[in-house]
């Protein structure tokens, strides 16, 4: 059987901004632990999921619905973030509508903790976030150490 080859058009240039400006505003908002600058960045129907919804929650399951809820969420999470929780990656790809990038565990100052996020970008705003842990953070909860 021959696998069928899908050819998809390239971002256009306004998509490809638009995923540039989150991967920045993200960061920032990230690095200062400002709760509001982040919450800005996503759809009032956001869905995220991560692992860390369920360790700090204690939720069923790993999903936040909503700004309101994800407010709660992001705020909890900027109070409670170690400092093996660094922020060094080398750049993102995206297709205009969803952006991927990779926060690797080895860097050149030591390890941190290790995540690929992936987030749906609709009219300028995430609309889905999904972070995926690696083997060092998956370590990060394994200690409770976003509790400490």
């Amino acid at each position: 059987m021959q696998a069928e080859r899908v050819r998809k058009a390239a971002p256009s240039e306004q998509a490809v901004r638009a995923a540039e400006r989150i991967y920045h505003l993200w960061d920032e908002a990230l690095g200062a632990k400002d709760v509001d600058a982040a919450v800005a960045l996503y759809a009032d129907d956001v869905i995220l999921e991560s692992p860390l919804v369920r360790h700090l929650t204690g939720s069923a399951e790993g999903v936040v619905r909503g700004r309101d809820n994800l407010r709660d969420f992001v705020r909890l999470v900027f109070e409670r973030t170690p400092p093996t929780r660094r922020r060094r990656r080398t750049g993102f790809f995206t297709d205009g509508r969803t952006i991927i990038w990779e926060y690797p565990r080895e860097t050149p100052d030591g390890d941190q903790m290790d995540f690929v996020e992936a987030m749906d970008i609709e009219n300028g705003l995430i609309r889905r976030h999904r972070v995926y842990w690696g083997w060092f953070g998956v370590k990060i909860l394994e200690e409770d150490r976003y509790r400490a």
